[in-house]
């Protein structure tokens, strides 16, 4: 398994607050960071704001060779709802050539599709493949949220690549058996959401109320941290990355010394008896708190 930048953070306000985004010229510092401390792979999206092109004017300066990264974005969501089927390669095609304009490259590594619905519609991920035939994408896949989603993902004869979500709190995609070689088949697998938007690094009184839920969870992993002398993102980090079939591990940063810390963290060996426990705590952890898009603000 290897670390990979995610990059939503770079081009829009995000997290549980909606933090404001940094300016274009410090993320690239933070991609410069990572590409020169053992970090070769990068995800971005073209529903990121303006992540695309702060990613280009980093592989722009050309500090790292293009055959040394790994590069992944995504169609945009939705956008194919309101098209006739014979245009779904045309449609594809032009978004994807867009991204590659504004990432200052001829391909990327893994093109998804936003929309994780789509992982049923074998016209869609038929009409994606075409790309990868083009050379504009070595491998495409499908961003999915739920274990259905991936295990449709993994019957299709067109995508060899998801990215799902999966953390210390986020069992999901485990219990069903996502991460198991026999049912991956040829496909490959990134995981996201490793610290939930960020809710794992909130302090108990910074959990806003729409969240208070998670209060008594993240109680209970600062219990274990103090017992086992780990921090929650050392944890957060071993808990992936004891599963061996996961390619990347992709995860976002506020600010680079989030970054030093994550690269610190995902460096540490961890006893696994601490992770049977986890298992065990944290098992059955409400949906509405481990994805994101379920969270209920006030005012929602």
């Amino acid at each position: 398994m290897e670390l990979c930048l995610g990059t939503v953070q770079f081009g829009m306000n995000y997290g549980v607050y909606n933090t404001q985004k940094k300016d274009a010229d410090y993320c690239v510092k933070c991609l410069d960071y990572a590409t020169q401390n053992g970090i070769s792979a990068i995800d971005t999206a073209a529903a990121y704001g303006t992540a695309e092109e702060v990613v280009g004017a980093f592989l722009e300066k050309k500090t790292i060779s293009r055959d040394k990264i790994w590069i992944s974005t995504k169609f945009l969501p939705n956008i194919l709802d309101n098209c006739e089927q014979k245009d779904y390669r045309y449609v594809i095609k032009q978004n994807l050539e867009k991204s590659l304009k504004t990432l200052h490259i001829d391909y990327v590594d893994t093109y998804f599709l936003h929309s994780s619905r789509y992982a049923f519609r074998e016209d869609i991920l038929e009409a994606l493949s075409y790309v990868q035939k083009d050379g504009l994408a070595r491998k495409i896949g499908v961003s999915v949220y739920y274990p259905e989603e991936a295990l449709a993902c993994y019957k299709s004869s067109y995508v060899d690549y998801i990215q799902a979500p999966y953390s210390i709190f986020d069992h999901r995609m485990e219990q069903k058996g996502i991460f198991e070689k026999n049912n991956m088949g040829n496909c490959s697998v990134d995981v996201r959401t490793a610290f939930i938007k960020g809710l794992i690094r909130l302090g108990i009184d910074e959990i806003p109320e729409y969240l208070s839920k998670a209060k008594p969870i993240l109680k209970q992993l600062d219990v274990i941290c103090e017992k086992t002398g780990y921090s929650r993102i050392d944890l957060a980090i071993g808990y992936i990355k004891r599963q061996k079939n996961i390619k990347h591990l992709v995860f976002g940063i506020r600010n680079l010394e989030q970054l030093k810390e994550d690269i610190d963290s995902f460096g540490k060996v961890i006893c696994s008896d601490i992770f049977q426990e986890i298992d065990k705590v944290f098992e059955n952890i409400d949906t509405d708190i481990v994805v994101p898009s379920l969270w209920k603000r006030k005012g929602d």
